[in-house]
């Protein structure tokens, strides 16, 4: 499992910093002012921070790092963790329990003194013991206990935040990276993987979820609230869980383009390392197969095969003289022609000193050799800080039996030499598991894999004081991905022919990373985009909700504004609306000089109806003459009930003929119009016209003496009356 999701850690890193981008935009997308919107305002700049820096360290991973990318990661590690800190503060301040700001001095001041003297690497966990710690355990405590205040959903959501902050107080405040002091030489990433198989950072990317998720909630009731629409209510529950199945599902279809496009680059991966390993094995064969081929010749001639038989000045000469030949035509350095005892019978080369003679014969592959195998083996010379290839053939008599060895060897300098340009790192590793020759110099005579104690003892009498720790976790056989100083590498084991030695050539997988990316931004974009439309939908339903409200809220005050100014019998307009008509209109009136008349009419003898037919005949009566009369004016034209039987005209662009005669039409049709239980009906009519000076008291007056004139005339008239002729006209 650790291996699997080590080989998916760019991944992690993307999942981990959307989580907190996520938790950004929930938090900014409803701050605003006031003191209840600065703590959100502060988490959510803590989680676009902190979200920026987790793509950081996914940049770094696949890119490659330096000092000065580590430093900005450093600073938005720190300045994120703050804004955290910040949101702590402000939700206890809201709480009755200010903290002044000055608290932040005792945390900073340590964190830049440990990147001073220590470096980085320490700085980083100081400030998530001192900051994250501090700052997401305090927020918990803070959300905890702004819960207590509230009921329903809104505690639910709280409480499910707060445990989610107490979680990460723990996961990035406490696993941190490992450093030379307590605790984090014994609480940390690395210990963390051992011990759960995953990486710290899928955790965390999972909390940022799970707090992400319940401040969208608590967001999210509080607009239900302020609506309070159970419609919107109900589809922000919806809302969710579609939102976390869309997530889920984007997520995992991304991690599968992912790794199938990795796959694609880590079969190109492995088909070049096979070509290479095989370059690299043909190089060391080309020296090691020329040798064991001489080898072979050497003890097959008849001269060496007499020199370990018959004793004599000339076998000896003879056999020394193969020898040389052998030597030289081989490259070796040294060759040797040995009894069955092991003594020297020849030697040659640049160092066949017979003590050196006897040295390699000791060490070399004399034993394999007597037993009637072919012997091969590589051997480091400490002194020369080389590695030497010994080849040993048996030398057989005439019935098959071996009388003695061949044994040629050499250096593999020229091979070092030719392979310190080559582009991969190789390593020749000895059957422990040191390395022995590599174009790496920092990992000569490191470990490959961790040694048990009786194998580093017999290490460091081969090759002395062994350098560093080891490069791997444990041993391979064929290949392996895996992390090699903190690179992801892919590692290809070949074994040489030699005593259990073997090849392995180390590829980098950093083009693997940038492969996966392009499926990481995929999914960036189908979740950006999924969101997007998500949110959108919610607040178009949002704003169309509030707009049905305002329309509704529109519709009633015009309801309530028509019945203000509605008589409830006629439904004509009432004395309120008439009021406010004829201001209007003299005011029209005297700024443009446009004629305006006003016409008065009651029922005649309304009274003795009401007396002889009853109120509800009256009423009646009332009505049928209000829709006739609504029938005949004009529609610029205002009517009016007055008040009881009395009705108004106001008719604007008339002057006092036209008024008049509106009037009479308007008389005539209620003389012939025929009421239910009263039969014939008659009105009377006042008219009057604006004229420069009027008020609405003064035309009313003038209509209302117009209209007693007609009664004193004889009712079923019309008078008028202007201010230029009092008289009555009829």
């Amino acid at each position: 499992m650790a291996t699997f999701l080590g080989e998916q850690l760019d991944f992690i890193y993307f999942f981990y910093g959307l989580a907190f981008m996520l938790l950004g935009a929930v938090c900014m997308s409803g701050a605003g002012g006031g003191a209840r919107e600065e703590s959100w305002t502060a988490l959510g700049l803590f989680g676009y921070s902190h979200g920026c820096l987790e793509w950081m360290e996914l940049f770094a991973l696949v890119v490659g790092d330096d000092r000065y990318f580590a430093l900005l990661r450093f600073v938005f590690l720190t300045v994120s963790f703050l804004f955290l800190l910040e949101f702590a503060r402000l939700e206890w301040a809201r709480l009755g329990h200010g903290i002044d700001v000055t608290i932040y001095a005792p945390l900073i001041f340590p964190v830049a003194l440990v990147a001073l003297w220590s470096g980085l690497p320490a700085a980083n966990v100081v400030a998530r013991y001192l900051i994250a710690f501090i700052g997401a355990s305090a927020a918990a405590c803070a959300v905890a206990r702004r819960a207590q205040n509230l009921s329903g959903d809104g505690r639910r959501f709280l409480r499910f935040a707060a445990v989610g902050f107490a979680l990460y107080s723990v996961a990035a405040g406490l696993v941190v990276g490992p450093a030379p002091f307590f605790p984090a030489n014994e609480l940390n990433a690395r210990s963390f993987v051992a011990v759960t198989g995953t990486p710290i950072q899928l955790w965390r990317g999972l909390l940022g979820c799970w707090i992400a998720f319940s401040v969208w909630s608590i967001r999210q009731n509080q607009l239900a609230l302020e609506l309070a629409s159970r419609r919107y209510t109900d589809y922000l529950r919806k809302q969710f869980g579609w939102t976390i199945a869309a997530m889920a599902a984007i997520l995992l279809g991304g991690w599968a383009l992912t790794n199938y496009l990795g796959k694609i680059y880590n079969h190109s991966v492995v088909m070049e390392a096979r070509g290479d390993l095989a370059l690299l094995a043909s190089r060391l064969g080309s020296e090691t197969d020329a040798l064991d081929a001489m080898a072979r010749t050497l003890a097959g001639t008849p001269s060496v095969r007499a020199a370990l038989q018959t004793k004599g000045p000339s076998t000896d000469e003879e056999a020394t003289s193969a020898l040389e030949l052998h030597v030289d035509a081989s490259g070796a350095e040294i060759g040797m022609i040995m009894n069955r005892s092991g003594a020297v019978v020849a030697a040659a080369g640049r160092r066949a000193g017979m003590a050196e003679a006897r040295d390699y014969a000791r060490r070399g592959s004399f034993t394999e050799a007597l037993s009637g195998a072919s012997a091969r083996c590589f051997v480091f010379d400490r002194t020369r800080g080389v590695i030497e290839y010994a080849a040993g053939e048996p030398i057989r008599n005439a019935v098959g039996d071996v009388v003695g060895v061949a044994q040629l060897v050499r250096t593999l300098a020229d091979v070092e030499i030719d392979l310190i340009g080559f582009e991969h790192a190789y390593y020749l590793v000895d059957p422990d598991g040191v390395v022995a020759m590599t174009n790496r110099p920092d990992n000569m005579l490191r470990p490959m894999w961790p040694l048990d104690a009786t194998q580093a003892e017999a290490a460091e009498r081969r090759f002395g004081a062994l350098r560093g720790r080891p490069m791997l976790k444990r041993e391979f056989v064929d290949d392996i991905w895996t992390s090699v100083n903190d690179e992801r590498q892919y590692l290809r084991r070949s074994f040489a022919r030699g005593g259990g030695w073997s090849l392995v050539l180390a590829t980098p997988t950093r083009e693997l990373f940038a492969s996966r990316v392009l499926g990481i931004i995929v999914t960036l974009l189908a979740t950006t985009m999924t969101l997007i439309y998500l949110v959108g939908k919610e607040r178009r339903l949002h704003d169309g909700i509030q707009m049905d409200k305002r329309l509704h809220l529109q519709e009633l005050a015009r309801d309530l504004g028509q019945q203000a100014v509605t008589d409830p019998l006629t439904g004509l307009f009432n004395r309120l609306r008439i009021d406010q008509a004829l201001a209007s209109e003299m005011a029209r009136a005297g700024r443009y000089g446009d004629p305006l008349s006003l016409v008065l009419f009651d029922v005649d003898f309304f009274k003795a109806i009401n007396d002889a037919h009853g109120h509800q005949a009256g009423d009646r009566a009332l009505v049928r003459l209000a829709d006739a009369a609504r029938a005949l004016v004009r529609r610029s034209d205002l009517l009016a009930r007055w008040g009881g039987e009395e009705f108004i005209l106001l008719t604007p662009g008339s002057d006092g003929a036209m008024a008049r005669n509106a009037a009479e039409k308007l008389r005539a049709a209620v003389e012939r119009l025929s009421f239910e239980d009263i039969g014939k009906i008659t009105c009377s009519f006042g008219v009057t016209q604006y004229v420069d000076g009027d008020t609405a008291e003064t035309m009313v007056r003038r209509a209302d003496r117009a209209l007693y004139l007609a009664k004193l005339n004889g009712r079923n008239r019309v008078e008028s009356v202007l201010e230029s002729d009092a008289s009555s006209n009829g």
